[in-house]
């Protein structure tokens, strides 16, 4: 076996291709766009896939190194959390209550399937975290952090392989049935976006005429500086968060800093040009989200799933299935049946089989072709990166006492 590490750079700029290449194949297979699957996920399975057959066909193992990725999620969300007016976080106070607790029941429900399938498959009793929560809702940080406690207190030798396989599984299934799950609400209710939304992630295919002076290299730059202070100021506070009882990943702490930030400095230096809802922020967080999710699914060693035996793909077939009717009969109808609602819809893949920017990146590729939706992309990451993992750590302590 032949271990290739491909260094920072060239990671990066073949993630930049692989993007390329999947908005190639989307603009060839028509159904690929229609279905809303963003050019990052095309183009990412694709490169998984051929690393796959590099390692099988001529026994190399290709390492991409991943510390761009790590800093490009802190400027999406940190540019997710500049865009949220007040008026949009007082309004979506009820929203966000609903989503959060269909969030907290699904995380039940996500459970006791895993528990039920463990059982009528004779699995050691170990891997009903590992096949729920912590891997699916938690993804891979989770997955990688409870692994070590699981493996020693059940026995479990393989216990990080089994969770990451299936947080990877998990990974590929949200982002494929996201957008078309979104894209059936949305043809069946005939929904839609605004009109001339302001731009939240990406600019839209035909933006409107207001948007034409709002891009150019001052306005640009000043976007980045704004959103390089607020992760400075968020990696200062991690220190101090990391001190408490509460802990928080880097990118929650830059989103709500960047919540605070946009809040208060626009009132109090009401000249300052602020990159609020400008077509210069949503296309670094746009950059930073396509090449973030083009650089995790391109990394993906799929190889490492194999031996698992069918009983994973099992339990995660009956999981992806419990997920679809949940959006259907229960997150969109109480989220009220609207465009927002199917939005939301897209993003719950991501909470309850992926991560919170898989959640993002199907939400991204529906609001472009249909419409922006603000409110959802403040709620959504609060819920799913926030609030939830507070209660899945919860869960997961219960479930391996």
């Amino acid at each position: 076996m032949t271990s290739i590490q491909v260094p920072g750079l060239l990671s990066f700029t073949i993630a930049i291709v692989v993007f390329f290449v999947g908005a190639g194949v989307n603009s060839a297979i028509k159904p690929l766009k229609t279905w809303n699957i963003p050019e990052a996920v095309t183009g990412g399975m694709l490169a998984a896939a051929a690393t796959l057959a590099a390692y099988l066909v001529f026994g190399i193992e290709v390492n991409f190194s991943l510390e761009a990725r790590d800093m490009l999620l802190l400027y999406f969300f940190t540019g997710i959390g500049l865009n949220a007016r007040l008026d949009d976080l007082i309004s979506g106070g009820k929203p966000f209550l609903i989503l959060l607790g269909l969030t907290l029941v699904y995380l039940v429900l996500q459970n006791v399937i895993a528990a039920g399938g463990v059982f009528a498959l004779g699995l050691p009793a170990g891997m009903t975290p590992l096949l729920g929560s912590a891997a699916l809702i938690g993804g891979h940080g989770t997955t990688i952090a409870w692994a070590p406690i699981i493996a020693e207190r059940f026995g479990l030798s393989n216990a990080l392989e089994v969770g990451v396989a299936t947080a990877t599984l998990g990974l590929v299934v949200a982002s494929l049935v996201g957008g078309p799950i979104a894209g059936y609400l949305i043809r069946r209710y005939a929904l839609a976006g605004p009109k001339a939304p302001d731009p939240v992630v990406g600019v839209p295919d035909d933006p409107a005429d207001k948007y034409a002076d709002d891009l150019n290299h001052i306005t640009f730059l000043r976007t980045l500086l704004i959103l390089n202070l607020v992760i400075l100021i968020g990696f200062a506070l991690q220190e101090l968060v990391d001190r408490g009882p509460i802990k928080l990943p880097l990118f929650v702490i830059c989103l709500l800093v960047g919540i605070v930030v946009t809040n208060i400095v626009p009132r109090l230096l009401p000249a300052m040009q602020w990159p609020t809802r400008s077509r210069a922020l949503a296309l670094v967080s746009d950059l930073s989200l396509n090449v973030f999710l083009a650089m995790s699914l391109m990394s993906m060693q799929l190889w490492t799933l194999g031996g698992l035996g069918l009983a994973l793909v099992a339990v995660l077939a009956v999981q992806t299935a419990a997920a679809v009717a949940y959006i259907l009969f229960a997150v969109f109808p109480l989220m009220g049946r609207t465009y927002e609602a199917a939005v939301i819809s897209a993003g719950f893949t991501g909470i309850t089989l992926g991560a919170t920017p898989t959640a993002i990146a199907n939400m991204t590729a529906v609001t472009k072709l249909h419409g922006a939706c603000a409110r959802a992309f403040i709620i959504l990451p609060l819920v799913s990166a926030f609030f939830i993992d507070i209660a899945n750590a919860v869960a997961i302590g219960l479930m391996v006492r």
